[in-house]
């Protein structure tokens, strides 16, 4: 028996629609980047999206993923920041923009990091490869693995720079989540991101990020630019406890990408909000049981449920509990039993698990003769 829309379901969706008030759904909106995405930070929701899924040169984008591992050898001590790297000629002849390091010289951690995020340095980058795993190539090899780790999916690396390659490749949906795992795992390091200038070798550089400059909330991430990927931005922005992640590549010029990175962070500021609608452990339903101590047992979230969604809510969202039932006994806590669907119209259905929220036990033999029996001559219950 296939359980769709189960009693109480009703009830909840007039709950849910009356802690948002019904009204007009969100604006609208477009942009002259190839690709773009906007997702909300903490509920993954996508906002909008173009070309998303489209494989696309990342230019100097690529430098999240460089920094992101990194952190990550930061985070679990086989980095220091006053560890000093080596400057091979390799690196100080990478042209494109540049730190300034010298040939031969060696470099603290804490400035290689400073000269890749906030100077956007080829040469930084390749030194700093080359210290992790001997060559840019080999770290290249460590990059694709980390982005296939983390849910980019066919995202290949090429080299740490962004270098234009005709193999290195990935999309403006696997830089997004690329960029929100680079908040969630380090906000110690995050915050070099939000950084205006970096001095060094008595040359001081400014952030290329534009919407740093423009009082919006904006904290990173990394711009992007060669001829054949455009100009691009990954982007983060922060209003009171709501964050929002952009990317946009394709554009035709950096005036272009600062208006536009701005407008759709606006937007998605403005015609978005999050919305709690359900507490942990809160009971959405009761299931159906086959033979069990119970005849039903409740269905619970695992965490709290937050949901993105126009500020002035979609009158026809629509939320239902799916399940296969009765479910036979036994039942142990915790035990994933169900999922609740919550749709609205132009955007992605939000799936999520439901869980026993107790323990149900098999009827004895006798019991369960005369379960079964009571089945047979009235039915299943209904749980009500």
């Amino acid at each position: 028996m296939r359980v769709s829309i189960l009693p109480r379901l009703a009830t909840l969706a007039v709950i849910l629609a009356l802690a948002v008030p019904a009204a007009a759904e969100a604006a609208k909106i477009e942009t002259n980047a190839r690709e773009a995405i906007l997702m909300d930070y903490d509920t993954g929701q996508v906002l909008f999206q173009k070309n998303a899924d489209e494989l696309m040169p990342p230019a100097s984008m690529t430098k999240i993923m460089t920094v992101f591992l990194a952190f990550e050898r930061l985070a679990d001590g086989r980095l220091k920041m006053e560890d000093e790297i080596p400057i091979s000629e390799k690196a100080w002849r990478k042209g494109g923009s540049k730190m300034f390091v010298e040939i031969g010289s060696r470099v603290s951690v804490h400035d290689i990091l400073h000269g890749i995020i906030v100077q956007s340095g080829n040469d930084a980058a390749i030194a700093l490869a080359e210290a992790i795993a001997g060559t840019e190539e080999a770290f290249a090899e460590l990059m694709t693995e980390e982005a296939a780790a983390i849910g980019m999916e066919n995202a290949t690396f090429r080299n740490s720079t962004g270098w234009p390659d005709p193999e290195h490749r990935m999309t403006a949906r696997g830089l997004a989540i690329l960029a929100a795992e680079t908040i969630r795992r380090f906000p110690e390091y995050y915050k070099i991101y939000a950084e205006e200038t970096f001095t060094y070798n008595e040359i001081k550089q400014g952030n290329r990020n534009p919407l740093l400059y423009k009082g919006m909330g904006a904290d990173g991430l990394k711009t992007g630019h060669t001829e054949n990927a455009g100009y691009g931005l990954t982007a983060s922005a922060k209003r009171g406890d709501r964050r929002l992640v952009l990317v946009v590549n394709g554009l035709e010029s950096v005036s272009q990408r600062s208006s536009e990175s701005e407008r759709l962070i606006e937007w998605g500021f403005r015609e978005f909000d999050n919305y709690k609608l359900l507490e942990r452990g809160e009971a959405i339903d009761q299931a159906t049981v086959w033979l069990g101590d119970q005849p039903t047992v409740p269905l619970v979230t695992e965490d709290e449920l937050f949901l993105t969604m126009p500020r002035a809510a979609r009158k026809d969202m629509r939320v239902t509990v799916e399940y296969e039932g009765p479910i036979p006994a036994p039942i142990v806590k915790g035990q994933v039993l169900a999922r609740l669907r919550i749709a609205a119209p132009d955007m992605e259905d939000r799936v999520i698990p439901l869980l026993a929220g107790a323990d149900v036990g098999k009827l004895g033999p006798l019991g369960r003769i005369t379960s079964a029996v009571g089945h047979l001559i009235w039915g299943p219950s209904t749980g009500d």
